[in-house]
């Protein structure tokens, strides 16, 4: 006889779900930015603002993920999408960017290596 913990059948195996995660599927919520994930978002967005290349931004949160926009001017569509969506957490990232046209630029499982994708990169210019 093993012991397989409580309620444990055959065939099934444990799974470790973040308590937060695990509250927010019973109660029913809405998805959300963490406050350290808003943190790094909007430190983006204060360095491209300072750029004059974003002016203003949107929050939704919806059932199954949380976007935050990025608009040029505020009638436009976005230019980009930050969206974290915790159902492709275990497969692709939780965190993606994504372009006007849909087209994902980055994905990953952290978001300061997703928002990397922003990140200016020098380039060698000969006279």
């Amino acid at each position: 006889m093993t012991d397989r913990g409580a309620g444990a059948e055959d065939g099934e195996t444990s799974a470790v779900i973040p308590l937060h995660e695990a509250r927010r599927e019973r109660q029913d919520l809405p998805v959300a930015f963490e406050r350290r994930e808003l943190d790094q978002i909007l430190r983006l967005y204060g360095r491209m603002v300072a750029a004059n290349e974003w002016r203003d931004y949107a929050i939704d949160h919806l059932s199954d993920r949380a976007v935050f926009s990025v608009f040029r001017r505020t009638s436009e569509t976005p230019l980009f999408q930050i969206v974290k969506d915790p159902g492709l957490a275990r497969k692709q990232g939780a965190f993606s960017v994504v372009a006007a046209g849909g087209l994902i630029l980055k994905r990953g499982h952290e978001l300061a290596r997703v928002l990397g994708v922003f990140d200016k990169r020098l380039k060698l210019v000969e006279a």
